[in-house]
């Protein structure tokens, strides 16, 4: 599923070395079009990370993303449910 986000930059995490294959960084947009306004954390993984350079906290910015959730089993046998916000355009 791909969606548009815009909003002002809140925070822009460093990139992180999750695992020998995969890298991220997370990415904060507030966004003001309702009367509350919302926090939401996306990330940008592997080549992506990069897009967040030229940018700064409180810059305006327009985001495409998808939506993407996933299933882990953990070591107990227990369903653990992740919902990202996966980034891919800026």
């Amino acid at each position: 599923m791909s969606y548009k986000l815009s909003g002002r930059i809140k925070l822009i995490g460093e990139t992180v070395q999750v695992s020998d294959k995969f890298s991220k960084r997370d990415l904060v947009i507030t966004d003001e079009s309702s009367m509350y306004p919302q926090f939401l954390k996306m990330q940008l993984a592997q080549d992506k990370c990069g897009l967040l350079d030229s940018y700064k906290v409180d810059d305006s910015v327009e985001v495409s993303f998808n939506l993407n959730g996933r299933l882990w089993t953990n070591p107990k046998g227990e369903d653990v449910f992740f919902t990202t916000l996966d980034v891919w355009r800026n």
